[in-house]
């Protein structure tokens, strides 16, 4: 076979291979009222819904990422995206990054390439005093509601506090001056942490199972920190806001509320992976 002819039946095959929705649509999430954001994943058999995500929200769940490690035009992280999307017949939600990974190059013309770069990081460790966290028992119940295979991830956010729920019995909330958690994994705690930081938080705790915990914010760090949850989520704020949170230090009020429950962070530096957005345009193309 002329090896011409074999390129192409190879690439054709691994097009074939490559897992897409069956149909899917991105139209602009509806406003909402300012200095909010109202965010939503849900999965329910073959169906799809997102609501509220940004660009690079969305690339965080196609390259398995966190999206303080993604880097694009400013409008990547403000303009936020409603997908409905379907599976198709025999696939399962395993696949759903490379469907998202298709769907975005597709309809943004999207194109990024990844780097490791050297980051100052937070690392979350154990500390010296002792742990005061409730490991969470199994709950042969917890899908009760939400069989397996379902997801139903709220978030919502606003001058009140922010709160989490990341559907099976996990959530955590950040209120006036207090932070509680149920049911998270080390990893999951640092990763959601890390909005109210500086600074990318990596957990080495060693710990691994679920968690429920709370500690207590002072009162003049806990505003900056939920600014600094605002700028994360891709909140337009004021330039006073803006500066108030640049003035505190989110590793130091986090790091002292943290010994509360027998944690620390230790300021390191550390390599990471970094997703780029070379190109990609602002409107995507039609459904």
């Amino acid at each position: 076979m002329p090896k011409a002819i074999l390129a192409i039946l190879l690439a054709a095959s691994a097009y074939a291979q490559s897992p897409h929705f069956e149909v899917a649509s991105i139209r602009p999430s509806a406003p909402t009222p300012e200095g909010q954001v109202n965010v939503g994943v849900h999965i329910d058999g073959a169906q799809v819904r997102v609501v509220a995500l940004t660009l690079r929200d969305y690339l965080g769940i196609a390259y398995r990422m966190k999206v303080a490690m993604i880097s694009g035009p400013d409008w990547t992280g403000s303009e936020r995206f409603d997908i409905s999307a379907t599976l198709p017949a025999g696939s399962t939600t395993d696949r759903l990054p490379e469907m998202f990974q298709a769907l975005l190059a597709d309809r943004f013309q999207l194109k990024v390439h990844q780097e490791k770069k050297e980051f100052p990081v937070y690392v979350l460790l154990v500390g010296k005093g002792p742990l005061k966290l409730q490991e969470s028992p199994p709950d042969p119940g917890a899908d009760k509601d939400e069989p397996k295979g379902t997801v139903n991830v709220a978030a919502g956010g606003s001058a009140a506090g922010v709160g989490v729920n990341l559907g099976h019995g996990s959530s955590w909330s950040f209120v006036p001056n207090r932070f509680e958690a149920k049911k998270l994994t080390m990893e999951q705690f640092a990763a959601n942490l890390e909005r109210f930081a500086d600074r990318p938080i990596v957990d080495m705790t060693q710990l691994k199972g679920q968690y429920d915990l709370g500690f207590d914010v002072n009162a003049e760090d806990y505003r900056p920190m939920l600014i600094r949850s605002a700028i994360y989520a891709g909140v337009v704020l004021s330039p006073q806001a803006l500066r108030l949170a640049e003035r505190s230090s989110g590793g130091g009020a986090l790091g002292d509320a943290l010994q509360q429950v027998g944690l620390k962070l230790e300021a390191r530096k550390a390599p990471l992976d970094v997703l780029i957005i070379d190109e990609a345009v602002k409107t995507p193309t039609a459904n």
